[in-house]
């Protein structure tokens, strides 16, 4: 770019504009800069250059187009489009341009995942897409007319334009909005279809987005998140638009902190990164798990109300093993086995290092769908340097022991005088027994190792028992206790006698008839949770569980099922979902300042979950408060949460406030329309 006096003033394309305006046929030269405003919100940034035409010493104007060379209406043909061939660079941006994210939403510009290497670093770029580049014309033939997309948005612009043109109140205005939107939702019976439709609206009209998410809960949060959001991203490459969060893969290593900076929003408070290896019960889908992240964020502002704006979705693509998508011509991500061992560990440092460096000590990060292996080791190793947070392992343990606390005042007895039988020994299973194990002896004062006692484990080779000790993960070896080998499920509840049956194992339908009998042959009352996700990774089905078990079951599960009726009894299952939990988590970090997570914030936000049960729910069957009160709910955790941070020297957001519960809601994020000036 030159300046006024023909002195060079940008050297960088960090700026947005080229260095300089083509000399395509000799014909144009040094333009003036009129304008310039910011692109990435980095100050000093500019994005806009806009060319005027100007005159030479001999009177000649500096910009020489054949006048018989026009675009349709006559316009000049300032930008050499019409004369440039396909061998012929063009450079547009040179007279009028947005960079970096900005680019990415300019539809003259954009060309989406068609974007080069080059062309990626030199218009800060890199991060914003997936790491693939694709060609025009796979483009083309990726994105022929799916059923759900076009015509959905297409009448989702409809409604949102047709009103914002009356004249209503705002309040009026947000009513109708909302009542149409649903009734256009409520049209498509298929639900990755009704999840394209609020992606589409999240797109165009945010505060919409999460009014319409707030006041519907129960119905839309199985679409924007379990069960739907697993179809989504097995599907993610072809339904592929417009990129949501940034894409860390091994082409970035040696400048995530460069990659980190390409995203436009500086304050951010949470982070939610997943590597793609382990997405809910569905497997290695790599890239294509974002997803998670996106959905994850999506809830902790709807549920949770930290702003959007703070809230920055990640993904680390380090390939896949995956072999349907390394040959899928739509895979969006590196196509290459997994990196694993010390080239892992230096990219997921580095990242772990730059987002400090970035963000700040008090960014929340949180590790999602992580396989057990790297989880566990993730967690341990950065738990005492950053503040971390792992949702598989911590907030499923935490929203688990929430509806156990509260099925006790069904059944009756305290936690140390349950028997507690897992199928499934991962991240999930051993983060809820731990946890579970904690409150027993807080309750107790008794050793941890004492009240581990009280809790057996079973993985695909059957009971986790002391002879199995030197074959065994490490994360299992706690509770490999003394006992004779047993191989399968049933003979382990005839056994064990367990009075709970906690199902984290990933895979469907291993709740047997016979295994629910069993249990029911035992207890009065079984408690039965079925926690896998999708649903058709659900241990058993809400109806499964109640007509096996007589009615007499105490049951909930990781996706939502509807209710049963059973020889003339409705019985409504709780949701043992990790959305009670994250979101108001979240929110207690951050109006706390908190610099760690510590254990006893899991047991307090338990604690603050169960006691939002209320009698009527209990009639219901219920453990978990109904989802339409989450958001006071969430506050009342992030309470919770805030108060053992200060309880614990952890907090930095100095004087406490004298009424917690108050404060957190007074932070929460509001969706309602703002008037403009």
């Amino acid at each position: 770019m030159i300046s006024l006096n023909g002195s060079s003033f940008l050297n960088n394309s960090r700026y947005g504009v080229s260095k300089s305006i083509p000399q395509s046929h000799g014909r144009v030269q040094a333009p003036m800069v009129v304008s310039a405003s910011s692109s990435n919100g980095r100050p000093g940034d500019r994005n806009v250059a806009v060319l005027k035409e100007s005159t030479k010493r001999d009177g000649s104007p500096v910009i020489e187009v054949d006048p018989k060379s026009t675009v349709a209406g006559g316009v000049e043909d300032v930008y050499g489009e019409d004369q440039a061939t396909e061998d012929q660079s063009v450079t547009p941006w040179s007279v009028s341009v947005a960079s970096g994210y900005s680019l990415l939403r300019d539809p003259h510009h954009n060309k989406g995942l068609a974007f080069s290497e080059k062309e990626r670093d030199a218009h800060y770029l890199r991060g914003l897409l997936p790491p693939v580049v694709v060609p025009q014309q796979l483009q083309v033939i990726k994105k022929k007319p799916q059923p759900s997309g076009h015509l959905i948005c297409a009448f989702i612009i409809f409604l949102i334009l047709e009103e914002t043109t009356n004249d209503l109140s705002i309040v009026m205005l947000f009513t109708k909005q909302i009542k149409k939107l649903m009734h256009t939702i409520r049209q498509y019976q298929v639900p990755l279809q009704k999840y394209m439709a609020m992606m589409d609206i999240q797109e165009m009209n945010e505060r919409l987005f999460y009014k319409l998410l707030m006041q519907n809960v129960e119905e839309l949060l199985p679409v924007v998140y379990t069960p739907t959001v697993g179809e989504a991203c097995q599907k993610y490459g072809s339904i592929f638009r417009r990129p949501q969060g940034l894409f860390i893969s091994l082409k970035e290593k040696g400048k995530i902190l460069e990659v980190l900076k390409n995203w436009p929003q500086r304050k951010i408070q949470v982070i939610v990164v997943t590597d793609g290896e382990r997405i809910l019960g569905l497997g290695d889908l790599g890239c294509q798990g974002m997803g998670i992240p996106v959905g994850k964020l999506s809830l902790y502002t709807a549920l949770g109300g930290i702003r959007p704006s703070a809230c920055l979705p990640i993904t680390i693509d380090v390939g896949t093993n995956n072999e349907k998508l390394l040959n899928d011509e739509f895979y969006i991500g590196l196509r290459q086995k997994r990196a694993t061992g010390q080239e892992y560990a230096e990219l997921l440092h580095e990242f772990m290092t730059a987002v400090k460096q970035n963000y700040g000590e008090k960014v929340l990060i949180q590790f999602e769908d992580f396989a057990n292996h790297n989880a566990f080791d993730l967690l341990e190793k950065y738990g005492t340097t950053h503040l971390v947070f792992n949702d598989d392992i911590q907030g499923t343990a935490s929203v688990v022991l929430a509806g156990l606390m509260a099925a006790l005042k069904l059944v009756g007895g305290t936690l140390a005088e349950h028997k507690f039988l897992f199928l499934g020994a991962g991240e999930a299973g051993t983060g809820i027994a731990e946890l579970i194990a904690l409150e027993m002896s807080k309750q107790t004062e008794a050793p941890l190792e004492q009240s581990r006692q009280r809790i057996w484990l079973v993985d695909s080779k059957g009971l986790i028992v002391r002879s199995r000790m030197e074959s065994l993960q490490h994360f299992k070896k706690p509770w490999a206790h003394e006992h004779e080998p047993v191989k399968t499920l049933i003979d382990a509840i005839k056994a064990i006698k367990p009075t709970v049956l906690i199902g984290s194992s990933g895979v469907g339908r291993t709740f047997t008839k016979e295994v629910i009998e069993a249990m029911a042959s035992l207890n009065e009352k079984p408690i039965v949770l079925a926690l896998s996700n999708p649903t058709s990774q659900s241990e058993c089905t809400a109806e499964e569980a109640y007509t096996w078990s007589q009615g007499r079951a105490i049951f909930a599960s990781g996706s939502p099922f509807s209710p049963v009726e059973y020889e003339g009894k409705v019985y409504l299952s709780g949701q043992a979902n990790n959305a009670y939990i994250f979101p108001g988590f979240g929110l207690g970090l951050i109006i706390s300042g908190a610099i760690r997570v510590h254990d006893d914030m899991l047991l307090a936000a338990s604690e603050a979950l169960a006691a939002q049960v209320t009698p009527e729910n209990f009639d219901e069957g219920l453990i978990y408060p109904p989802f339409t009160n989450i958001r006071k709910i969430s506050a009342h955790i992030a309470a919770s949460v805030a108060a053992k941070a200060y309880e614990l020297g952890l907090a930095t957001h100095l004087p406490r406030p004298q009424n917690l519960v108050a404060y957190a809601e007074s932070c929460m994020y509001s969706p309602n329309y703002q008037n403009y000036r």
